[in-house]
């Protein structure tokens, strides 16, 4: 890929806006972290979210990633209220109903031990008696909230959501809030992807700086609590 294009993987702490803009002065903004011009993040990560964000100012890449016809795994470490009985796994693994839409078949795991990471502040709230257990989730999809939404569904609500990797990237090595470049054998992942259908070229066309305002101005998430 060219040398003038940025790639950058960011391990976004909770309560961090995934956007540069500061639109109230308390919001936490990606700029705080990251002062690299002209960088954008590929797809969303919740305000109330931590974990692996991918940056970049390769606008083509970016409309490739957020295409649903070329669906990339994103694996998340997931914090529920309560221990999921194998029912509820089954369901999340075969698909669930969240609003007016049916989930894509998942992978998905009770791991027996609490993930090694850092703590988050503010901690989860906590309930006396009330037991929590951590899945792994990999998705191929990525809705608006869909992962809490899919826990919700089947009685476990989240309590805290990590993205641990997105494709082949992973946080190995990064602290909270730091952010690097990614590696030459990491970005040859990049050069195996299909291109978008000849249909979407007009999408193409648009910078990825307007497709990320867009999204920026269409949403208001800040406003609802939500990225």
């Amino acid at each position: 890929m060219a040398n003038h294009y940025r790639y950058i993987i960011f391990y976004k702490p909770y309560g961090v806006l995934s956007q540069f803009t500061q639109e109230t002065p308390q919001h936490i903004t990606l700029k705080e972290y990251i002062q690299v011009p002209d960088v954008y993040p590929v797809g969303r990560l919740d305000w109330d979210s931590e974990g692996l964000l991918l940056l970049t100012n390769d606008g083509q890449l970016q409309h490739r990633l957020a295409h649903p016809r070329f669906g990339h795994q994103r694996t998340y470490w997931v914090q529920v209220e309560r221990i999921p009985d194998v029912d509820a796994i089954k369901k999340l693994q075969t698909g669930v109903q969240i609003q007016n839409y049916r989930t894509q078949p998942a992978q998905v795991r009770l791991l027996l031990e609490t993930p090694q990471l850092p703590e988050r502040h503010p901690p989860i709230r906590f309930r006396k008696n009330v037991p929590t257990a951590w899945l792994e989730m990999t998705l191929t999809e990525g809705k608006n909230r869909q992962v809490r939404r899919m826990t919700a569904a089947v009685g476990f609500p989240t309590l805290r959501l990590v993205r641990v990797s997105i494709a082949h990237l992973h946080l190995d090595g990064l602290k909270l809030g730091e952010w690097r470049d990614l590696l030459p054998s990491e970005l040859k992942f990049w050069d195996n992807l299909p291109g978008l259908p000849q249909g979407d070229a007009k999408m193409n066309r648009i910078s990825l700086k307007q497709n990320y305002v867009s999204r920026a101005l269409g949403n208001k998430e800040h406003k609802d609590n939500r990225l």
